[in-house]
């Protein structure tokens, strides 16, 4: 078992460490990096210079001005821009004279919890680093939520993890996991790191995809995402003020039905009068509970599902969130215009039902929570295999106690049914498709999308076996 270093005692043996060499750059929550550094002594063997350009016009004539009318100086490209021009500057300054040490340069861009507690606390770190002198750098990109509720312990805690983030890079860097796990030494409860991005020469076989399963499975955060090109995201840079559309599921396989599913509810979500189709965003959503619905998780199954959506060229999320409402509640954090999700109305009765037995002396706070103004159910039929008859959300059957809550949810369009399906495809189910795929039966590849079944084969994904016919 991994024994965890006080923060001082990774600092020191960095510092004792004549191997490296970097620059500090922070801004916002004060030199709470380079402090730890230099507070427990022999600072001179790591540390080539200290900087913070607080002032926002200082830090424009440095590292070049935010896209117009952003305003936003808490950012990951303020960030690249920091590690970019002080990692250039300790090349161009010091490899003559320090030919054999491994340069690094760490940059924070962070705001801290004001004074009225209006902001809550966030940041982008990152290190630019060399494992060898004279190599490419290597990058680690991370985002943190600081949940202290103190601005003096939130700069605290950002120190502490500047300093996890430099011992993890030359201490762990041959097990990438561990050096994951390593960011929340000394920091349980106190972050949380909802993006992280470790990329570069030394790391080309990791797969950032594993990164974000890592993220969530570790307890780092409750939720990662990561785009079709498998790097990771942040929901604050790319959904800032857009209106999204989450689509949850299993994707083992994707079939015919979540595909048409995912675009006729998509084309649905755009043409609302309340969304603006031009700021809109679709989300793919694996559950942790999905992952473990077999025992432990599986890395190579997860790896199949998202190779899948990612050629499919879906941005995907991984969560820790098995309730709706609190992937609905991280996403209003960052001020999402409108959020619709789509779902089977199987998906949908067993949500309602289970929102009744887990709250049965406070139904309206439960649909309060469940169903706040800007958030609107997509609900896609189903077939009964008995009766044929057609299942949607008008004639699902629901628990008696909430006929009225219920009705009023229809009437106020907070639950929508999906228009323009294709009813031909509705006796196509994931479960029966992945039994084929696993025991060589023929015909699976007519209840996949072409571009699913060619990678199925190809990367013989979900051990597949080829049909004995």
């Amino acid at each position: 078992m991994r024994r965890v270093l006080e923060t001082e005692q990774k600092a020191l043996e960095i510092n004792l460490d004549d191997r490296v060499y970097g620059a500090f750059a922070e801004i916002g929550a004060g030199q709470e990096v380079a402090r730890h550094f230099f507070q427990v002594g022999a600072a001179a063997g790591t540390i080539a210079k200290t900087m913070s350009a607080y002032d926002k016009t200082v830090s424009d004539e440095i590292y070049g001005a935010e896209q117009k009318g952003s305003g936003r100086y808490v950012c990951e490209s303020r960030l690249y821009k920091m590690l970019g021009h002080e990692y250039d500057l300790m090349e161009n300054r010091l490899r003559v004279v320090r030919p054999e040490q491994a340069f690094f340069a760490f940059a924070d861009t962070v705001a801290a919890i004001n004074f009225q507690k209006t902001i809550k606390g966030d940041g982008w770190l990152g290190l630019r680093f060399q494992l060898r002198a004279n190599t490419r750098p290597n990058d680690l990109i991370v985002h943190v939520r600081l949940l202290d509720n103190d601005n003096r312990l939130q700069q605290q805690a950002v120190g502490i993890l500047g300093v996890n983030m430099i011992y993890a890079c030359y201490r762990f860097y041959h097990h990438p996991e561990t050096l994951i796990q390593s960011l929340m030494d000394n920091l349980h409860g106190r972050i949380a790191l909802d993006m992280i991005r470790l990329e570069g020469p030394d790391f080309q076989q990791l797969d950032n995809r594993l990164v974000a399963l890592w993220l969530v499975k570790n307890g780092l955060s409750s939720v990662a995402i990561f785009g079709p090109d498998k790097r990771g995201l942040h929901a604050g840079e790319f959904l800032y003020k857009k209106s999204i559309l989450i689509a949850r599921g299993s994707y083992r396989p994707t079939t015919l039905v979540q595909q048409d599913m995912i675009k006729t509810a998509y084309d649905q979500f755009r043409a609302e009068s309340d969304v603006d189709p031009n700021q809109t965003f679709l989300l793919t959503e694996i559950a942790l509970d999905n992952l473990r619905a077999e025992g432990e998780i599986d890395e190579q199954d997860f790896i199949d599902r998202v190779d899948m959506l990612c050629a499919l060229g879906q941005t995907v999320i991984i969560s820790n969130y098995s309730q709706h409402k609190k992937l609905i509640a991280y996403f209003s954090d960052y001020k999402v215009q409108r959020i619709g999700l789509v779902m089977g109305v199987r998906k949908l009765k067993h949500i309602l039902r289970e929102t009744c037995e887990q709250n049965p002396h406070n139904l309206l706070g439960a649909f309060g929570e469940l169903f706040p103004q800007n958030v609107r159910l997509y609900v896609y039929p189903a077939r009964d295999k008995q009766s044929g008859q057609l299942i949607n959300a008008q004639n699902v059957t629901i628990p008696k106690d909430i006929h009225f809550l219920y009705h009023y949810l229809l009437e106020n369009r907070n639950i929508v049914d999906i228009q323009h399906f294709n009813p031909d495809i509705l006796g196509i189910y994931h479960r029966e498709v992945l039994a084929m795929i696993q025991q060589g039966e023929p015909g699976w590849e007519e209840k996949v999308p072409d571009e699913v079944a060619h990678l199925i084969r190809e990367k013989r994904l979900f051990k597949y076996r080829v049909s004995s016919e």
